[in-house]
């Protein structure tokens, strides 16, 4: 009895809540109002700072990607262009201004790295294409550019031990490029010798570079260019004529040189058969002068 009349109870609750909720809706408009907006707001932050950063994020990578996979194909161009006489190696330099904006813009530290590691290597790459001398001061600045790419890189790259070997063993890259030798196999030692880096490429280039540093340190000096050819000057042609490819081949013996005696072999003997005359024609009677 006692369970029918409690739920005969919460029956006639309900019921009675039913028949005076619109009543208590004009009541609490203005509370249920901004409770509503409250719930729509929430959910459009959700929106912005969840779903649509995870949007742009992958958009961002697959910029990233993109800049990163056209290298390259850009340093090809590049040295296409330098062996026709035409220096392009300025185009590098918009790669690596793209690729800072795309660390600055990226909230993913590894992408940053990655970003900025391939930054320092395509200014590194500028330098070598170069068709003209590069000056000390030139060289001294664009190092300068790469290694704070490197630094930065190191210092975002502190959870990925990949890039941050890579990005220690570009500022190595550096200094040898400098011509600090000394400072250079420091840096590629303490990328050896941390076991963190063990297995990455970064730790393997370090090891080959110091194994084969002293090869680098004589100045490489090249034989001055050939004279340009004649752009006038025609190619000599050679004719062949159809009878000139068969031509007998005549070679005459020397006078000290016989040649044997060729015996001759008479031809074989024939048995003769007599050949029958033919005979006389005989006469008739009656012609004259016959007997």
């Amino acid at each position: 009895m006692k369970a029918d009349h409690r739920h005969e109870l919460k029956t006639n609750e309900l019921a009675d809540w039913l028949a005076h909720f619109p009543e208590w809706t004009k009541e609490n408009r203005n509370t249920l109002i901004a409770t509503a907006a409250i719930i729509v707001l929430a959910l459009l932050v959700y929106f912005v700072k969840f779903y649509r950063a995870d949007v742009i994020d992958l958009q961002r990578h697959e910029n990233l990607t993109g800049l990163v996979s056209q290298i390259p194909g850009q340093k090809s161009v590049v040295a296409q262009a330098a062996s026709q006489g035409t220096d392009q190696s300025f185009a590098l330099l918009t790669t690596a201004d793209n690729l800072e904006d795309a660390a600055k813009n990226s909230s993913d530290d590894n992408m940053a790295a990655h970003a900025l590691i391939k930054r320092g290597e395509t200014l590194r790459a500028e330098l070598h294409y170069r068709l003209g001398d590069v000056s000390r001061e030139d060289l001294a600045q664009r190092i300068a550019q790469a290694q704070a790419s490197y630094t930065e890189a190191l210092e975002r790259a502190s959870g990925s031990p990949a890039l941050a070997a890579r990005a220690q063993y570009g500022l190595g890259l550096c200094e040898e490029e400098l011509g600090n030798f000394a400072a250079a196999a420091d840096l590629y030692r303490k990328v050896a010798e941390n076991t963190d880096y063990a297995g990455t490429t970064a730790q393997a280039g370090a090891v080959h570079r110091l194994d084969t540093m002293e090869d680098y340190k004589t100045a490489v000096v090249f034989p001055p260019a050939p004279a340009p050819k004649d752009p006038n000057a025609s190619a000599p042609t050679i004719q062949i004529g159809p009878g000139a490819t068969n031509a007998p081949i005549k070679i005459e013996l020397p006078e000290s040189v016989t040649t044997p005696d060729v015996p001759t072999v008479p031809a074989p003997k024939t048995d003769e058969v007599p050949v029958p005359s033919e005979p006389a024609p005989a006469t008739d009677a009656n012609e004259p002068g016959g007997s």
